[in-house]
């Protein structure tokens, strides 16, 4: 492999610089904006540390829990660790390739996709799993690909390990282990898999996972409840072949398209053709679940890797040297004006007015009613207003009937925020039917005094004895969803522990 002039970086140095670049950006975005929904429910989590959760595996709670311990609960505290995540996900991209047999240009074009990919760029900003599933998936893809080139079986109980953090990180890590498991099986590499190494790299997973398994066997599944009832709202948009693998080649960045395709080409033609087909087949057992776009985003840093060594080896003659500054160029143009679309450097104002101009609304995620800001983005506000206006009800009551008033939230977003926001406020924890809430119970409230965000009277009055609208809230913001009406009630017309089983909300 040459060696760089001596003005020029190195391979390394080019990967790290574009790595330490994204977790600059992640660190200055959202100055002008809050904590996202799930910010919030993660956060609950994270006080409530147990080996599973009705919707999301442990992993995330333990981040959170180890963020706010060491920094507090501040945002630049809390998504510190997502951004560090995906600064490590530009160096593993640059590392594959690398392991590929690419030199300088493929290791640094492959960390470029990764930092101008518009749908990474935005899982990576906030507390939230998907911004640390990438480096499961990416990183057995890179054990694989040592075990492939060096022979080395004992790589296999790194795989182990990994996969099996990357099941109490998220459940879809199944999804990946078995597609690159299906994939071998599929090529000659099948020679991998008999092997002793193989058989404790497996035990070692199980290992790993079995505290969650054994919590969802004791809890029944709730995730596939969760799921099944998901599908059953059609709360996710529902996409065609063509939209689902469009609005992935839009998160991407569509500049990128041609390298990735390239990538999955590349592989599918040499000795890694395993790492080919497990993203196909993980791509259409993810479009056969009808799930968000999102699911499929893991899988990607590979195929950028491939492709970059494959444009490497194109633009290797002297005279199409030029396409590479200038195609790198173009898509740093064009991550640049999509970025603003997913990750929060504007304020709203400004956002609003931008979108108008390029039309660069980015698609919905949830079909749910929008207002000027897309979900990712106004679901970042109005949360303390929330907490404020439920502290100003609160108050209003003699102490002695304080002591004994529950916080009801519909959602996890609006418990979320009272157990967040509600200290300053010398507010009680809430409940909540949803999600993992509704596992905490009704914390010792009885129902003869209750504060409930939320609902609608009518459906109140048919629980409680006396029912009063005591305020309205709504950011011009925020989702049109969390334009509330927050009620007192007293005398739920049930003991609430005995009604506590219908509460359930787990969509």
């Amino acid at each position: 492999m040459p060696r760089p002039a001596r003005w020029q970086l190195s391979a390394g140095m080019v990967v790290a610089a574009l790595a330490a670049f994204k977790l600059i950006l992640h660190l200055y975005a959202g100055r002008y904006y809050g904590y996202f929904v799930d910010e919030l429910y993660n956060l609950a989590l994270a006080r409530h540390l147990a080996w599973g959760y009705v919707d999301v595996a442990p992993m995330i709670a333990l981040i959170g829990h180890i963020e706010v311990g060491l920094f507090g609960s501040s945002l630049s505290a809390i998504r510190l660790a997502p951004a560090l995540a995906g600064a490590a996900l530009v160096l593993l991209a640059g590392a594959i390739a690398r392991e590929l047999g690419g030199s300088r240009f493929a290791q640094g074009l492959a960390a470029l996709c990764v930092l101008v990919a518009p749908g990474i760029l935005a899982l990576d900003h906030f507390l939230n799993v998907n911004a640390f599933e990438p480096l499961c998936w990416m990183g057995c893809a890179f054990v694989l690909i040592r075990i492939v080139n060096t022979g080395n079986e004992r790589l296999w109980l790194w795989f182990g390990v990994l996969a099996g953090l990357g099941l109490e990180t998220k459940h879809s890590m199944l999804i990946f282990g078995f597609a690159l498991v299906a994939g071998l099986v599929l090529t000659p590499q099948r020679k991998h898999l008999f092997n002793r190494w193989l058989v404790l790299a497996g035990l070692l997973a199980f290992v790993l996972f079995l505290p969650n398994l054994l919590w969802n066997i004791q809890h029944h599944f709730p995730f596939l409840e969760l799921q099944e009832n998901i599908r059953r709202d059609n709360r996710n948009v529902s996409l065609s072949l063509g939209s689902f693998f469009g609005q992935e080649a839009l998160a991407m960045l569509p500049l990128s398209a041609p390298i990735w395709i390239a990538g999955l080409g590349w592989l599918l033609r040499g000795r890694y053709r395993a790492l080919a087909l497990a993203w196909g087949i993980a791509a259409a057992i993810i479009f056969a679940m009808n799930p968000r776009v999102y699911y499929l985003f893991p899988a990607f840093p590979m195929l950028f890797a491939a492709g970059s060594v494959q444009f490497e080896t194109w633009l290797s003659r002297p005279r199409l040297a030029w396409i590479k500054p200038v195609y790198c160029a173009l898509m740093v143009l064009m991550g640049t004006l999509l970025a603003p679309t997913v990750l929060p450097l504007l304020p709203p104002e400004t956002y609003i007015r931008y979108v108008r101009a390029t039309h660069l609304q980015p698609p919905p995620i949830e079909n749910a009613r929008l207002g000027p800001l897309p979900q990712l983005f106004a679901d970042q506000f109005g949360w303390e207003d929330m907490a404020a206006a439920v502290a100003r009800v609160y108050y209003t009551l003699p102490a002695d009937i304080r002591a004994r008033t529950a916080i009801f939230g519909q959602n996890y977003g609006q418990a979320g925020a009272i157990d967040l926001f509600g200290p300053k406020y010398g507010l009680p924890p809430a409940i909540s039917g949803h999600q993992n809430y509704f596992l905490w119970g009704p914390r010792g409230a009885t129902g003869e005094s209750m504060i409930v965000m939320g609902d609608r009277q009518p459906v109140l009055e048919s629980k409680f004895a006396r029912v009063q609208k005591m305020a309205h809230v709504a950011h011009p913001y925020a989702m049109p969803y969390e334009h509330i009406d927050i009620f007192y009630c007293q005398g739920f017309k049930l003991p609430l522990a005995d009604a506590w089983p219908k509460l359930k909300n787990w969509h």
